[in-house]
């Protein structure tokens, strides 16, 4: 058992017998009345954001998560496989767990793994990925209706808005968090 003293973001709590992550906390201490923990958590499985608060010293479970980087290896139906860097055993993630991520998941990627007890939590991807653009349409340069913006699809199928001077074929710098082109790379 923890108190909520321990509390950082990224921790993951067990509460009422489901999985929530940190965040973010702040202590409080305010000139009247006990100190007290403000929270905002994440439930792991459904996704919800909700703000709870604690009073400083409370006890509290601490749910230990294992981290593990894992090679992307394949799309199988509607699962995902991925493979341990370290012992190559094969592990087989849902499509309702691997979530958005699915957008910039490269084959022969990495990607962090977190587990609870051999079940898996949630997937973390690198800040950026660098991918290749499969299709876009030629861009005209005195067309600027869109503010000089057009949508271009990269390796995954995800679709992502890029400047019009770049073409089929170019690699790109992409964030993961939210999809927004971060530049060209060249070779």
């Amino acid at each position: 058992m923890a108190t909520t003293n321990d509390i950082k973001n990224g921790s993951v709590l067990r509460l009422d017998g489901q999985l929530w992550a940190v965040q973010e906390f702040q202590h409080v201490k305010p000139g009247k009345g006990g100190a007290f923990v403000r929270t905002k958590i994440r439930n792991i499985t459904s996704g919800k954001l909700v703000d709870k608060t604690f009073n400083a010293g409370l006890k509290i479970e601490m749910a230990i998560v294992d981290k593990s980087d894992m090679q992307y290896l394949y799309q199988d139906g509607e699962d995902y496989v991925f493979m341990d860097l370290n012992t190559y055993d094969q592990l087989t993630i849902p499509a309702s767990i691997v979530g958005d991520a699915k957008n910039f998941l490269l084959e022969n990627g990495t990607a962090t793994v977190a587990t609870n007890d051999g079940t898996v939590l949630y997937i973390e991807l690198p800040a950026s990925i660098i991918t290749v653009i499969t299709y876009t349409e030629p861009g005209l340069q005195g067309d600027r209706s869109s503010a000089g913006t057009k949508s271009a699809t990269i390796e995954t199928g995800y679709e992502i808005q890029v400047p019009l001077f770049l073409e089929q074929g170019t690699k790109v710098k992409v964030d993961t968090r939210d999809g927004s082109y971060l530049g060209r790379v060249n070779d």
